[in-house]
């Protein structure tokens, strides 16, 4: 998944640095301190904004209540109040700022906007809809309102709706970088990823030094399945961000997928040593390890992943299936029994619990896996073949006969299936039935005459079956 814009910003220039922002505060606090607040105004409403965009919340808070002080009915500093308080969470305040701008000043589009945020904070969605409303009755061409109207569709996973005010506040400001931005994110969110590469390129066109934008824009061609483009992104994101995990985590992804096996073990091992809570980037690297058979390794990947998440029914399942190869078959039938715990619909977690118990010998609990798997997935073909040459085992012979006709149904070209009938049917003596099977698996699958003869070498001598043969010569 990409990230919006409203979860992670890129660090931008500004005219000043930090430093120069606390001399031109201390300079304004001595005005105050001195009671020349009402002469300062213009250089504390100058401060304020300063303090609005580097987040100096607690001098914002202070320079604007010593300008309320002097002059209480100023619908701006309301405003600035409102935007302080909504910046530190506050937002039942927030509103109440907002609201008395408003009453002082009721045909201001910003103080409409920034309302809405704090609405929307208090799960006042509807009221936050309608204050975004007014500010566009007010300015039916503003860019920024259009844009705050997408947002907050978009939070609402209101995709189609989030793109049209996005359209349309490029309509108005072509070079608006965070409209394009949002509307990549959900041009990809809504499942259109042509459209969402188009945005995030002309995103980029705009501000090619934006680490999101190159992560996103390979997020998007990941999923198109562009492997080589995308870590051509994901390389950009990370030569502009190094420790962003999240970019090391996909590009390693990335280079699994064309083989860059190497590259994707050590872009995993970066990942982890950036973000060492996160489980799946273990669980990855376990994939990788196991893919090329190093199992120990990988059975120690993912054991670290369960103790970040003991709940992690991933993890125990490919723990489990490491076990199983390395003969360990204890331990992985512990794991899958764990797995299956944690989750009790887990189709791959049921079918791995019951080929296990097949191979260890306990196959009337693999019977009963079997048919969980089953009832997850009705349509699972293996689930039932696997139930049905179980079934004949045991010497459940009808029960047998039920699944291999599931699976017929499910594959009516299965010549197997048709030949697990036929051998069913001279157990039980129903020889015409078996003929009949028989026929059908030779006729699908000429090479099954081969192993019918091994199984049943006594047939050579029986005119029935060299006649049988001769009707099925390939």
């Amino acid at each position: 998944m990409s990230f919006s814009e409203n979860f992670l910003n890129d660090d931008y220039d500004s005219i000043f640095d930090e430093e120069e922002v606390k001399r031109k505060i201390e300079s304004c606090k001595e005005y105050i301190n001195k009671g020349q607040t009402f002469s300062s105004l213009d250089l504390l409403e100058d401060a304020i904004e300063l303090c609005i965009e580097y987040d100096m919340i607690d001098d914002g808070l202070f320079l604007v209540e010593a300008v309320l002080s002097a002059t209480p009915y100023n619908s701006e500093i309301w405003q600035y109040k409102g935007i302080l308080l909504n910046n530190s969470f506050i937002f039942e305040e927030a509103y109440s700022c907002f609201e008395k701008s408003l009453s002082l000043n009721p045909t201001d589009v910003e103080t409409y906007i920034n309302k809405s945020i704090a609405e929307d904070n208090l799960g006042m969605y509807d009221e936050a809809l309608l204050s975004l409303k007014k500010a566009l009755e007010i300015e039916p061409n503003n860019s920024e309102t259009l844009f705050s109207l997408g947002l907050l569709y978009q939070k609402k996973e209101k995709y189609a709706e989030a793109i049209d005010y996005f359209i349309k506040s490029i309509a108005e400001d072509p070079e608006y970088l965070e409209a394009w931005y949002e509307l990549g994110y959900c041009y990809e969110n809504s499942d259109q990823l042509d459209k969402a590469l188009d945005a995030y390129e002309k995103y980029l066109e705009i501000d090619p030094n934006s680490f999101t934008g190159w992560y996103n824009k390979g997020i998007v061609l990941l999923r198109m399945e562009h492997f080589e483009k995308a870590i051509n992104c994901f390389e950009l994101s990370i030569a502009l961000r190094e420790d962003f995990s999240s970019s090391w985590f996909n590009v390693s992804f990335a280079y699994s997928q064309i083989g860059r096996i190497s590259d994707a073990m050590n872009g995993y091992k970066r990942a982890f040593e950036l973000d060492p809570t996160d489980e799946t980037i273990l669980y990855n690297l376990g994939q990788i390890y196991e893919d090329i058979g190093a199992y120990p390794q990988a059975i120690k990947c993912y054991s670290e992943a369960i103790k970040l998440d003991a709940e992690y029914f991933e993890a125990y399942l490919a723990r489990g299936n490491c076990y199983d190869f390395i003969g360990k078959y204890q331990l992985a039938l512990k794991d899958f029994n764990y797995a299956v715990s944690l989750t009790g619909n887990i189709e791959d977690a049921w079918f791995a619990k019951a080929d296990l118990e097949y191979s260890i010998g306990q196959l009337h609990d693999s019977i009963d896996s079997y048919k969980k798997t089953i009832e997850l997935n009705p349509n699972n073909f293996e689930a039932w073949l696997k139930l049905a040459e179980t079934y004949v085992e045991v010497g459940q012979w009808l029960e047998g006969l039920n699944a291999y006709d599931q699976c017929i149904k499910l594959n009516p070209a299965h010549a197997n299936s048709y030949y697990g009938k036929a051998k069913i049917y001279f157990l039980l003596s129903h020889t015409s039935e078996a003929i009949e099977c028989l026929r059908s698996a030779f006729g699908l699958d000429p090479n099954i005459k081969s192993k019918f003869t091994r199984d049943y070498p006594e047939v050579k001598t029986s005119k029935l079956f060299v006649k049988l043969f001769e009707e099925n010569k390939s």
